[in-house]
């Protein structure tokens, strides 16, 4: 190709480039778990961050306190199989510009801004450096458990012949009120629960490549879909 030939695509990208939408800037954002690293901070020390990876979110809905009840701004991502997808899915997304359905519909509740529209993509520039947001997800499910496992009970003594080693004990009242109370702590299913984490920093934004790395542990297993707003 020639000088002018290369000028001419340099160019056409540029105005494509300025032409494309900026994004929208939301009060939160919607990341999948990548997993835990650590990096450096400004004074050399050595700090623990959760990596998390944007995926493209579009906006499919704007919630108004006239018609809904209350404002927010529901969102979208990733494509899903006709065969997996309603009648009213490709309806209500199509407007958005979805073939089909989507794998992830989420809201964010927010005050409406003028400048949003549906179809307009989510821009990770929501968030900033040194941001402190509240961190949604779902933590990891363990089964059943028992209640030294679930509710750190002390258990019994490990001996032989007390037959009482790992077993939850006493439950019930006397003859009044003779039942069991609400609220007992017994053996049951552990985890799989919404967790959320308050007053989590957001230690570095990586635009090219839709990364956020938050301060210290985040709940939920890798690839699990984690709710960031900013407080």
């Amino acid at each position: 190709m020639t000088d002018s030939g290369e000028q001419q695509v340099t160019a056409d990208a540029a105005t494509a480039a300025s032409a494309a939408p900026a994004g929208v800037k939301l009060r939160g954002l919607f990341l999948k778990k990548v997993g835990m690293t650590s990096v450096y901070g400004d004074a050399g020390e050595m700090i623990p961050v959760t990596v998390l990876k944007m995926d493209p979110w579009v906006v499919t809905q704007l919630k108004t306190v006239e018609k809904d009840g209350y404002a927010a701004v529901q969102i979208a991502s990733g494509p899903k199989k006709a065969v997996r997808s309603s009648k009213a899915e490709r309806g209500h997304l199509s407007k958005a510009g979805f073939e089909n359905g989507a794998q992830f519909v989420r809201e964010i509740r927010q005050d409406l801004a003028s400048d949003l529209q549906v179809g307009a993509r989510v821009t990770i520039d929501t968030l900033a450096k040194g941001d402190v947001v509240k961190v949604t997800s779902t933590s990891k499910g363990k089964g059943f458990a028992g209640s030294v496992r679930r509710f750190g009970f002390a258990g019994g003594p490990a001996s032989h012949g007390s037959k009482f080693h790992r077993q939850p004990g006493s439950s019930g009242n006397r003859t009044w009120p003779g039942r069991v109370m609400p609220g007992k702590r017994f053996p049951g299913h552990l985890g799989a629960e919404t967790v959320t984490v308050n007053n989590v920093k957001v230690v570095d934004v990586l635009h090219d490549e839709n990364v956020i790395l938050v301060k210290g542990p985040v709940p939920g297993a890798r690839n699990s879909l984690v709710k960031l707003v900013k407080e």
